[in-house]
């Protein structure tokens, strides 16, 4: 089987990853893969099993029981823990407010790192985008195009904004800088490493982004 093209993005939130990616994914006819949405899932596991988030050594006993499971289709991307699918679950703010504190632990960084590597070396497409943070230089430093899209802050806040009503702009904009802040603990995906191709956003189209990062991955992998 010929090895899969890897692309690896990384970016903060409110960058647009997700959605630049899965629509660069699905031009180049690639698998897709939100690493964010398996930290959710490990966060609803903790959840649903009335887990102590702080207690790293639980949580990462836990582990040892999940199964995690990914539909990597850009069009119809899901998520299952066993037998469970929690592709929505996985996004109610009870989940997002334990996710940082689940991804600050090792062994979780550890184990999903593994389950990633797995789903791109299994990937049936020509080839996989994979987005997250720290996906360039920890999960794939070897990936064939390796990307990191970023946009000023208060554009990454307004995009954020118009997804919430307005009186929720406020508290979104904190916890969005809150998880920035916690997840700069174990991750450094606010600045490109060697090698890794800067994308800003910050004056371009949702359109002229996704066609910055197709012509981008088609010239690192021609």
């Amino acid at each position: 089987m010929t090895t899969p093209i890897i692309v690896a993005l990384d970016g903060p939130a409110g960058s647009g990853k997700s959605s630049v990616s899965m629509a660069a994914a699905r031009r180049l006819a690639f698998a897709y893969l939100d690493t964010g949405a398996a930290y959710r899932a490990v966060a609803w596991h903790v959840l649903e099993h009335d887990i102590d988030a702080e207690d790293a050594v639980a949580v990462t006993g836990s582990l040892e029981n999940v199964e995690l499971t990914f539909a990597a289709n850009p069009d119809d991307f899901a998520v299952s823990v066993g037998s469970t699918n929690v592709t929505d679950a996985i996004r109610t703010p009870h989940v997002t407010a334990l996710v940082s504190a689940v991804a600050r632990v090792p062994a979780v960084r550890a184990f999903l790192n593994q389950r990633f590597r797995e789903t791109m070396a299994n990937a049936t497409q020509a080839g996989i985008v994979v987005e997250g943070r720290d996906i360039t230089t920890v999960v794939a430093p070897d990936a064939d195009a390796r990307i990191l899209l970023t946009a000023d802050e208060s554009v990454r806040m307004e995009r954020r904004g118009l997804e919430v009503p307005p009186q929720s702009r406020d508290e979104l904009t904190r916890l969005v800088r809150d998880r920035d802040a916690a997840d700069a603990r174990v991750s450094d995906f606010m600045t490109a490493a060697d090698g890794v191709v800067t994308i800003d956003s910050t004056n371009l189209t949702f359109d002229q982004t996704v066609d910055a990062v197709v012509a981008h991955i088609r010239s690192a992998t021609a």
